[in-house]
């Protein structure tokens, strides 16, 4: 699968799952290595980075921004095979 297909079908999945969240596509372009997805679900949010595997590298500055803005509030890398994983530690830092 493809990264952008499993972006596509995850944020579908984070809507279903989180009702009223607003999902934004963040451009690497403006910030090299910020992560794809910025949700704010109430008064929370939290970024995701995703991957299509767990082996898929991790581009210059994607460590950086996850450790940092982690710190925050929550950030991390997201792919098939930590998915559900990810999605049961957002409900934990959404219900915070």
């Amino acid at each position: 699968m493809r990264e952008s297909q499993y972006q596509r079908n995850l944020k579908q999945k984070l809507r279903e799952r989180f009702d009223g969240c607003v999902i934004l596509k963040n451009d690497c372009n403006c910030v090299q290595g910020i992560p794809d997805l910025l949700i704010l679900y109430n008064e929370h949010w939290a970024m995701l980075e995703c991957k299509r595997s767990k082996s898929a590298a991790h581009r210059p500055n994607q460590d950086y921004w996850i450790k940092e803005l982690n710190a925050m509030s929550y950030a991390t890398f997201i792919y098939p095979e930590n998915e559900e994983e990810v999605l049961n530690e957002l409900g934990r830092v959404f219900k915070s």
